[in-house]
């Protein structure tokens, strides 16, 4: 993983940056769920091109109505990530947070950075 490395849809102006967990906490193509300023965040770290990408996204799902989306099965569309909920399958994109079968669902998707082992969510 990259010293600086930042995965998200679209940085926030005030972002409020707050450290989650080191690198070696995350399982490669894996999810983790974290507390972070009262919301539950779903955390993936994903290889892709032979480089660990890590990608943050609400752990809400709003299909299924239950905060379960951590423990979704990763891949991708259209060579981009996703991950799939493991109540109705729904796809949701890593990157943005849209979802793929149904035009007017999304969850969040939150700026991420990696500075050495640490890993901060923004919100």
């Amino acid at each position: 993983m990259s010293a600086a490395q930042n995965v998200m849809a679209s940085e926030p102006q005030q972002v409020q940056w707050h450290y989650v967990c080191e690198t070696n906490d995350l399982v490669t193509n894996s999810g983790v769920c974290a507390l972070v300023d009262s919301q539950q965040v779903a955390i993936f770290s994903l290889k892709i091109n032979g480089e660990t990408q890590v990608f943050a996204i609400s752990n809400y799902d709003p299909i299924g109505k239950a905060n379960v989306l951590y423990r979704g099965l990763l891949g991708s569309i259209g060579g981009a990530p996703v991950v799939a909920s493991p109540l109705y399958k729904e796809h949701y994109f890593l990157e943005t947070g849209l979802c793929k079968e149904h035009d007017d669902v999304s969850v969040t998707a939150y700026a991420v950075k990696v500075e050495g082992e640490k890993v901060f969510v923004g919100v």
